[in-house]
């Protein structure tokens, strides 16, 4: 093998550690200096209100009616 290949394929390995170890760095120090947290906060409660929704769905008396006509109609 080339010894140039193996000099390319290094530093672009390398490069990538580097990369990706800087990324992490710096979020968290997001996260440590609290910007972090209120965007994660607001995740969250988006997360919150989409799981609402889908259990009010979910539990609506329309839909369990629409999947037991589909469960029928595939069994026929």
């Amino acid at each position: 093998m080339d010894i140039g290949i193996v000099i390319i394929v290094v530093v672009a390995i390398l490069g990538g550690v580097a990369y990706d170890a800087m990324k992490m760095r710096y979020k968290y120090q997001q996260l440590a200096s609290g910007k972090g947290i209120d965007k994660l906060e607001q995740e969250i409660a988006d997360l919150k209100q989409r799981t609402a929704a889908l259990e009010a769905i979910v539990t609506d008396k329309s839909y369990q009616l629409k999947d037991q006509i589909n469960q029928l109609s595939r069994s026929s």
